[in-house]
């Protein structure tokens, strides 16, 4: 089984790209496992201060991505960059080796969302991740009225999905 860990760049309970990796969860192929975690609000504002003392919120992320063998990271754009919720978790983990040669796929609810993908593959590729560019997709949810079980159903998305996760548990596969 390999377990792929989905991380979403909002906070929002009626975000679009959360509800994108609870539905993926769902539409997951035999053989993967998505996780979808959701501690990313509980950690603090990163401060190199605090890292001696690993604040458990961080040692709990940084736990989940050692346990995976890829990430999914969805994740809106703010202001035309990465949320400050995803890049704040990032900057916790710049300090370790938890990203270090681990295959990563960007999605989004948005096509439009250009700016921030770019920004994340830049910062990714600063940690040594393998973006896996085949998995990398985007969804064009924005402005839809949409949940998670609409998500499911939808033959063009759950298809999408499923398959963008395929293609990142046979990257993972391969590296191992």
């Amino acid at each position: 089984m390999i377990k792929i860990l989905g991380l979403s760049g909002s906070l929002r309970a009626a975000s679009l790209n959360s509800m994108l990796l609870r539905a993926a969860a769902r539409l997951a192929p035999p053989g993967v496992a998505l996780v979808v975690f959701d501690g990313l609000g509980r950690l603090p504002l990163f401060n190199v201060d605090l890292e001696a003392d690993e604040p458990k919120p961080v040692a709990a992320l940084r736990a989940a991505l050692n346990a995976a063998a890829a990430v999914v990271i969805a994740s809106p754009e703010y202001a035309h960059g990465v949320s400050g919720v995803m890049k704040n978790a990032l900057d916790w983990m710049v300090g370790n080796e938890s990203f270090v040669a681990k295959p990563v796929a960007l999605w989004n609810a948005s096509p439009r969302a250009t700016l921030a993908q770019a920004a994340l593959r830049e910062t990714l590729s600063t940690m040594s991740t393998i973006v896996v560019g085949d998995a990398c997709v985007a969804i064009p949810l924005l402005g839809a009225r949409c949940d998670e079980e609409s998500i499911v159903r939808d033959a063009v998305v759950s298809a999408t999905l499923a398959r963008a996760l395929e293609r990142l548990g046979a990257a993972a596969t391969t590296l191992r």
